[in-house]
């Protein structure tokens, strides 16, 4: 096994990059390697590195504020790039970055080409929830979807949560603004609709509000990738708050510092609940390899858990398992119910 990681991807690479490749190499049971300027990249790296940790020149960078589009055309020798062809190439079996989202979809859409029965690859994120971890997807690769897209994202949230959450005949929810099937837009109340219907290829329990996100008994959530953004950072925003707010009372008074004291085993699995360093990153399911999207803000810790996820991914046949839900959808509609006319 290899992977591919993008060295100068994120606000703090490529330092903290190479220490979190560093802390995953003695965890992976294969190959890790490093892409970025080669002289850079040699010098952060100590004397007597890992036997399994190894540099890919790449001297081009793709900012974290670059249009992707014009970024990817003008720079095809960046780190980006050339992470993206290694898995092309067939020379690794995953690719992680943690640098610009949308130049890494765009490679990887361009590159590594969207698997057959879909048009819209998808970015499904781990949430928490009372049964453990849920699934959130889109979280970002499509602002505008069509009906169609929403029942792909709900098929392959729901084979990865089968496989990830080992959660069998994942329950789906499709998030929108009230539970009634007449409530969302044009887009939403069509997905519904389509997720309903006997071709359906999941076990859909209907519309699902904002407020029951972490708390409700679903294992997948649904939306376009503008609206699971957006709940994706304002969850991550409210987290921080809320585990900001308790540091700053808890040293109130030598009180409240003692029942933060006995509190703090409990806070601490909170917080890694909520913590996106401790899932590492988000796998943009339905393209033709493991791609790995890490946070822009990734520190060693999460950049570790990033490449621990394309490991478990690649090990588990996550693509493939992928592939043959999708075929088995697809051999299952019939002509009254094409693909084609639920695009409509």
């Amino acid at each position: 096994m290899v992977i591919a990681v993008d060295a100068m991807g994120g606000d703090a690479a490529p330092e903290v990059v190479v220490a979190g490749a560093l802390e995953a190499a003695s965890q992976v049971r294969g190959e890790i390697i490093l892409v970025g300027p080669a002289e850079r990249l040699e010098r952060l790296l100590p004397a007597k590195r890992p036997p399994n940790l190894r540099v890919a020149d790449a001297p081009q960078v793709i900012g974290m504020d670059e249009d992707p589009g014009r970024a990817v055309k003008s720079k095809p020798d960046s780190s980006l790039a050339v992470t993206v062809n290694l898995v092309r190439d067939g020379e690794a079996d995953a690719a992680v970055s943690a640098g610009n989202s949308g130049a890494f979809m765009f490679l990887a859409q361009v590159r590594l080409r969207p698997m057959a029965h879909v048009s819209r690859p998808a970015i499904a994120v781990p949430m928490p929830g009372p049964r453990g971890a849920r699934i959130l997807l889109d979280a970002g690769a499509n602002v505008d979807c069509r009906p169609r897209h929403i029942v792909e994202f709900a098929l392959m949230g729901a084979i990865y949560a089968e496989y990830a959450l080992g959660r069998k005949n994942p329950r789906v929810a499709l998030l929108s603004i009230g539970e009634e099937a007449c409530k969302g837009d044009e887009s939403t109340r069509k997905a519904h609709e389509l997720l309903q219907m006997p071709s359906a290829p999941v076990d859909f329990v209907g519309n699902l509000e904002g407020n029951g996100l972490l708390s409700s008994d679903v294992d997948v959530v649904v939306a376009d990738g503008f609206v699971g953004n957006v709940v994706l950072k304002v969850t991550e925003g409210v987290a921080q708050f809320l585990l900001e707010g308790l540091r700053r009372e808890a040293a109130r008074s030598l009180r409240t510092r003692l029942g933060a004291l006995l509190m703090r085993p409990a806070l601490r699995r909170v917080k890694r609940q909520l913590d996106y360093a401790d899932y590492g990153g988000a796998l943009l399911l339905g393209v033709n390899g493991i791609c790995v999207v890490s946070h822009g803000r990734s520190n060693a810790r999460a950049i570790c858990n990033a490449i621990l996820v394309a490991q478990r991914a690649v090990a588990g046949g996550v693509r493939e398992r992928l592939a043959e839900g999708l075929e088995r959808w697809a051999a299952t509609v019939t002509d009254s119910e094409s693909l084609a006319t639920q695009t409509a």
